[in-house]
């Protein structure tokens, strides 16, 4: 038999407080995602999205075949310009 796998935590605690930014206007809270793909002939491909959790608008959609931390500190940072 398998052993019982634990609980997942829940995001809020039980007086209300949370434990995640919930947003409160336009820019207070952003999300970002990585997605990777392949074209037909297999290179890969990835896409960074930014989110504005309040709006919903996506700030910012960027593919790339290679992607490291200085682009997306780039791209962060021209989206806040904005």
């Amino acid at each position: 038999m398998p052993q019982k796998q634990p609980k997942r935590g829940r995001l809020w605690l039980n007086d209300g407080s949370c434990i995640r930014l919930r947003p409160e206007r336009t820019g207070h809270v952003w999300c970002y995602d990585f997605v990777q793909d392949q074209t037909q002939d297999g290179r890969l491909f990835r896409l960074l999205t930014v989110v504005d959790e309040f709006t919903r608008q996506c700030l910012a959609i960027v593919t790339a075949r290679k992607l490291n931390s200085d682009d997306v500190l780039h791209i962060v940072s021209a989206c806040r310009s904005r």
